[in-house]
């Protein structure tokens, strides 16, 4: 049984999550990010790579500037100063996020090759983009929560 004050803090802590300011950042940090793995997975595919393969390429492309991006940022009080505990973070960010990659790939598999709408212009796959921008957007809310609570920590007093 849980008592009184940890009930509290789980509140607080869901309470700082929710908070619209942090959410905002997060997927302001996100956009670019998408930016970032559209460009990249798009490019990739158009060359002929296996469109799951570009898709991953992407998403770790975007994984590492987005977490630059957060912890300049959103999670800016968040952890220590350095090298040394930032990389750490980075390592972190990346083993928080699998559980995000592997719920934004699943989402961009079933879209891209359960519904396969082929819709090209100007050699580029829109249907690959459509279902890339769906994964991301489910991705999102996982990695946010993740990331939140696993790489930064962020707790109802922060």
């Amino acid at each position: 049984m849980s008592g009184g004050s940890e009930d509290a803090e789980a509140d607080g802590t869901v309470a700082t999550l929710a908070s619209g300011t942090r959410f905002g950042q997060f997927v302001s940090v996100g956009v670019v990010g998408f930016g970032f793995d559209i460009v990249t997975s798009t490019a990739l595919e158009a060359l002929g790579v296996f469109p799951e393969l570009a898709a991953f390429v992407g998403i770790e492309v975007a994984v590492v500037v987005m977490f630059l991006l957060n912890d300049r940022v959103t999670f800016a009080e968040e952890g220590l100063a350095g090298v040394g505990p930032t990389l750490r973070r980075l390592a972190k960010s990346n083993l928080v996020r699998a559980g995000g990659i592997a719920v934004q790939l699943l989402v961009f598999t079933a879209l891209y090759r359960g519904i396969a709408l082929p819709v090209s212009v100007s050699g580029i796959d829109l249907w690959f983009v459509a279902s890339r921008a769906g994964g991301v957007g489910v991705g999102m809310l996982v990695n946010y929560v993740a990331e939140s609570l696993l790489t930064w920590r962020v707790t109802a007093d922060r």
